[in-house]
């Protein structure tokens, strides 16, 4: 039985915490570690932690010792990572009881290090527990495989369905930018030469639009996608301007799903 590590950033998350942690408790594969780095929280998040770690070993809270952002604080959570395989969930994001189990069977059947899943998309507002999510249309559809070049045309995996085999891959730190640093992380893993493969199968739940979301104002990446094509992956001008629209355009695709 493999060990997941599950790294989750949380900065000011008190409204939709129990709901992210509880998604990971309750994952019909048992056998993880939920990582948490709180990044300096005013709100009453560090406290929800604690008494989540009161109640299962499992969960091992951790607060940043000064605020760093999201970026930072992934990486304190991968730096502490004992499991076999890393994932990735956002504190307002949700996973469905059967996620690891399945992408773990999935992972195994394959030889591609990094895994990810279709994911479905919930309003704002929604206030349930991610066992009981219906399924609604509202659907992100993963690509079956997925290497570099593809990469570079668009981002094709959702971060809160990712997850990495640290056997093959080592311990993987993600770039420290404000923005876009899952998307760094994917391919500079590609970039040497790893591809990655796709369940089609939609088994985590993403909250869109949410107010002060680094992803709710879609205009604000242009310039950070920019600065990764141009400054991180060296592109030239002409290739940077492709993969800048490509960009967009899966922006703007998965903003009317």
């Amino acid at each position: 039985m493999p060990l997941v590590s599950v790294v989750m950033p949380v900065y000011n998350s008190a409204a939709t915490l129990s709901a992210a942690v509880r998604s990971v408790l309750t994952q019909t594969h048992s056998d993880l570690e939920l990582l948490v780095t709180d990044d300096q929280s005013s709100d009453d998040s560090m406290d929800l932690l604690m008494e989540f770690a009161r109640q299962d070993e499992r969960v091992r809270p951790e607060r940043a010792p000064e605020r760093g952002g999201a970026a930072r604080a992934r990486n304190l959570a991968i730096e502490r990572a004992k499991g076999d395989y890393v994932a990735f969930l956002d504190s307002d994001d949700m996973w469905l009881p059967e996620k690891t189990e399945k992408q773990l069977a999935f992972a195994a059947e394959g030889d591609a290090p990094l895994t990810f899943t279709s994911y479905f998309k919930m309003d704002a507002d929604y206030d349930g527990e991610s066992t009981d999510w219906v399924p609604n249309g509202r659907v992100i559809r993963a690509r079956e495989h997925v290497d570099y070049r593809a990469m570079l045309v668009r981002d094709h995996i959702g971060a809160l369905t990712s997850m990495y085999d640290r056997s093959v891959l080592g311990t993987r730190l993600m770039p420290e930018m404000r923005k876009r640093q899952d998307y760094a992380l994917w391919l500079s893993i590609m970039r040497e030469g790893a591809d990655a493969r796709g369940l089609a199968e939609p088994l985590a739940v993403y909250r869109a639009n949410r107010a002060g979301s680094l992803s709710s104002n879609k205009l604000s990446l242009v310039q950070y996608n920019w600065t990764l094509y141009r400054e991180h992956e060296h592109l030239p001008v002409p290739r940077a301007m492709r993969a800048l629209a490509g960009a967009a355009w899966q922006s703007l695709r998965n903003s009317r799903i």
